[in-house]
């Protein structure tokens, strides 16, 4: 049979996907023909810089075939074998016992009626349920168009996300230089020019560009890196582990003791006040509060000590020589902070008080003129030259099939009459206790206040039915037995579980529902772009791409799209109407489509024939890059069209109560001024739980687990067995792929422990285990293992807090949050021990 051709898109750049007898035979990255390429120049130092006429996608996505076909796929809706809806429910067994296949129709019935039986019974706000961090791409089909539209139809109980890779930026870099409609990440317009052209060193700390990839950009700017190193521009990193942009970039690596980056951030903010070798001049006239930080800083009056390199020294176990001479390099070049994959994010603000780290960062970089050429917060990935003026709706911006786009005629999110609220670190505890409460509205994007809300739970009903969606929290969430004490408590009458695989929590609902894949269903979407808060996100690619996501292949076994599933149940509630207004996915496609200004270019028809778009850079192209207006005191001109003042008489301004970069928060003075866990000037607070802790005689250890580096949170992990052949990812041993922990010679010598051997990494919070790897990479006393991983594997099923077998280390890690008043997660501050496993 003729092999066809289609087109598709993933979370980690788009595909060709060749399907021959209704089979996926190979995956490729998308093939453009080379006459739609339009490579833009960048001209530095005398060389001239252009990306490849090719697409470059993140590492797993080449294994999307594989995935789609794993043994881990959901093909058909289950009903667990001891759950009787009209009888015995067995709430205590969920996670223990097996599951049944059943029809659609009986699943269908027994969802839309429990969802009926559970609003009269309690009230509409009984219902809850929430989708994971990510989900399989497409505007239509995301998780912020039919779960969201559906939920919001029936007035459910959200449950606010928390940025659980950028929250020491969004809870405190926000107070600094405002972005908050950025979520606290700054500008990247045209930083990779900036850099390119301006820069004679980068300081990347707490960053792996090489790992984080922008995000969604796949491999899009690993080449700018290596223009980078062509160009001769010094990179210093500033990380607990070695890692792989280091390796790649052959960097001077600064090892630092996990917890104890503030106290650097200070030392060389101490070391330019004492020499003298800030920009002064920059200091008085764009920011606010340096004298209130000063004192601070050199422990004037009652300001505690001086936070000098021998002081940081102590903390961070880099030795003073180096504090000071990476200090006066820094502030004597043109130098450019590379703090997370998008500028903000990075390891350390997911830290006890990570929230001081991400103001020390905004901080540093005032002190040496922030947005003066060469001099930014850029991470690596994002601001290549792009069309940012060409709009296309991004994966947040529905809402419900709302947002920019406004093609919806019922607003459904806006219709949702439920007040109260819950928030997804602390749902266990307040699901299990009845109670709750927690500060903040989730993702403050639309004002500073946001974050000084107070919410109190309940307030309507407590929380009776819980509809989970998407991947699992099991490796991604902290302290997450709690998670399956919430499971098997008594509170939740009736949870559901959808998605396309087997995760950590799917065994724990007591009806399962097999969801279809992105490869599986129509769609469109454009590569890497998000929306709504992370506007442009585009430029973290060589090219702007906007693709038709096609169906390739029938859905297997009995999976269907969400869209499909959601509209099912509507009918059933009597409100299909109401949640299609008569469209199909198709519909709802071409109407992004028609409101977007790809239909300017091409036609509908034209579109859906070629499947993809590709959005050159005009030929007078003007740069803009970030922050280089504030710096030079104009209006903003950077396309950040979220920003509220730009265009206004405050457009000069920045988002801070002042409108100027603040080292004493005015927004915290004013609403919090006692908080001393978020003080108005940055301080440095020991962790609750590291090296100076209590607790940290019986657990000597600390482990980081960033992001990882073969698979985006937990999608392709346990679903793509292709990766348990990458050591970096999994090993196998005896028939099991172990998850990896890397520690230092010194730590394994201490514990008889050998690379390859398995070992159990425990606290008084959970035990788990992983496969060693003996390592001069990782800080000594340290421990390195990713986070994510989607398979939870307990040696005695179903009883919270057994070991696990598939290295879910957030089981390990602290609920407690960044701090009192910032309900941010700390992942990377958490003691443990660890032996060999005799088990």
């Amino acid at each position: 049979m003729e092999e066809k051709v289609f087109t598709n898109m993933t979370n980690g750049g788009p595909i060709s996907v060749y399907v021959r007898n209704g089979k996926v035979v190979r995956v490729r990255p998308l093939q453009v023909k080379e006459e739609d390429y339009k490579p833009w120049v960048i001209e530095a130092g005398g060389m001239k810089f252009s990306p490849p006429k090719a697409l470059r996608v993140a590492p797993p996505v080449h294994a999307e075939r594989n995935r789609l076909n794993s043994e881990n796929r959901i093909l058909y809706p289950l009903k667990r074998v001891d759950f009787d809806p009209a009888g015995e429910r067995n709430l205590q067994n969920r996670g223990k016992s097996g599951y049944e296949r059943i029809s659609w129709d009986e699943a269908l019935d027994i969802i839309s009626k429990e969802i009926k039986r559970v609003t009269e019974t309690y009230g509409d706000a009984a219902l809850s349920g929430m989708t994971s961090s990510h989900h399989n791409w497409g505007i239509v089909g995301y998780k912020m168009g039919p779960f969201a539209r559906f939920m919001n139809m029936l007035h459910y109980t959200p449950i606010l996300d928390n940025p659980d890779s950028w929250e020491g930026w969004h809870w405190g870099a926000t107070h600094t230089y405002g972005f908050y409609w950025r979520l606290g990440m700054p500008e990247q317009f045209d930083l990779l020019e900036d850099t390119l052209q301006n820069s004679e060193m980068i300081v990347f700390w707490s960053n792996d560009p090489d790992t984080t990839r922008g995000t969604y950009s796949g491999q899009e700017s690993a080449i700018w890196r290596v223009w980078l190193k062509e160009r001769g521009i010094k990179a210093i990193f500033i990380d607990p582990f070695y890692n792989y942009t280091t390796a790649a970039m052959d960097g001077t690596w600064m090892p630092i003791r996990p917890g104890s980056d503030t106290a650097l951030a200070m030392a060389i903010a101490y070391v330019w006040i004492t020499e003298g070798t800030y920009d002064k001049a920059y200091v008085a006239d764009r920011t606010i509060g340096f004298d209130e930080f000063k004192d601070y800083i050199l422990g004037v009056g009652d300001k505690e000590y001086p936070k000098t390199p021998e002081w940081a020294a102590e903390e961070s176990g880099i030795p003073v020589r180096k504090i000071v001479s990476l200090a006066r390099e820094w502030a004597s070049k043109r130098t450019c902070l590379s703090s997370g994959s998008r500028g903000g994010e990075g390891s350390a603000c997911r830290t006890a008080y990570g929230t001081e780290w991400a103001r020390m960062m905004v901080l540093l970089q005032a002190m040496q003129g922030m947005g003066k050429p060469g001099i930014n917060i850029w991470g690596a990935t994002m601001g290549s030259p792009s069309n940012n003026t060409f709009w296309f709706p991004g994966y947040a911006e529905p809402e419900g099939q709302m947002g920019k786009a406004k093609i919806a005629k019922n607003k459904l999110s806006y219709l949702n009459k439920t007040k109260q609220r819950l928030f997804r670190l602390t749902l266990p505890d307040a699901i299990m206790a009845g109670e709750g409460d927690f500060w903040g509205e989730g993702f403050c994007g639309q004002s500073l206040e946001q974050q000084f809300t107070h919410n109190v739970y309940p307030i309507e009903a407590k929380v009776k039915m819980f509809y989970r969606y998407g991947g699992s929290f099991m490796g991604t969430m902290s302290d997450t037995n709690k998670w399956l004490k919430m499971y098997q408590s008594d509170a939740l009458e009736f949870v559901v579980n959808q998605d396309c695989w087997y995760g950590g929590e799917a065994t724990y609902a007591d009806i399962i529902l097999p969801a279809c894949t992105n490869l599986e269903r129509n769609d469109l979407a454009e590569f890497a772009a998000a929306g709504g808060y992370t506007t442009n996100a585009h430029t973290g690619n060589n090219y702007r791409v906007i693709v038709r996501q096609q169906k390739c292949i029938e859905p297997l076994g009995e999976s269907k799209s969400d869209y499909e599933i959601f509209t099912l149940l509507a009918d059933r509630l009597g409100m299909k109407e109401l949640y299609t207004e008569g469209n199909t996915e198709d519909d709802w496609a071409r109407l992004f489509f028609e409101s977007s200004d790809v239909a300017k270019t091409v036609t509908w028809e034209e579109f859906n024939r070629k499947t993809y778009h590709i959005v050159p850079v005009a030929e007078n192209y003007k740069r803009t890059p970030g922050f280089r207006w504030y710096a030079e005191g104009r209006d903003c001109d950077t396309p950040d069209t979220n920003n509220p003042k730009r265009g206004t008489d405050k457009g000069k301004e920045l988002g801070t109560y002042t409108g100027k970069i603040e080292f004493a928060s005015e927004s915290l003075r004013q609403n919090m001024p006692d908080d001393q866990e978020r003080p108005i000037v940055p301080h440095f607070i020991p962790s609750w739980e590291g090296y100076r802790s209590e607790g940290y005689d019986r657990y000597p250890l600390q482990i980081i687990s960033p992001h990882p580096r073969f698979s985006f949170h937990t999608h392709y992990d346990n679903h793509t067995s292709w990766l348990n052949e990458i050591s970096v990812h999994r090993v196998e041993k005896d028939g099991y792929a172990w998850w990896p922990v890397r520690l230092n010679p010194v730590d394994a010598r201490a514990r008889n422990v050998s690379s390859g051997d398995i070992v159990e990494l425990y606290n008084d919070r959970g035990s788990v285990l992983c496969i060693a790897q003996v390592t001069e990479r990782v800080f000594p006393g340290t421990l390195h293992s990713y986070g994510c991983s989607a398979r939870y594997d307990p040696l005695i099923p179903g009883k919270p807090g057994s070991t696990d077998k598939a290295g879910c280390i957030n089981l390990l890690t602290s609920g407690r949050l960044i701090s009192k008043h910032a309900a941010g997660m700390t992942p990377n501050s958490c003691l443990c021990e660890l032996r060999k496993w005799e088990g």
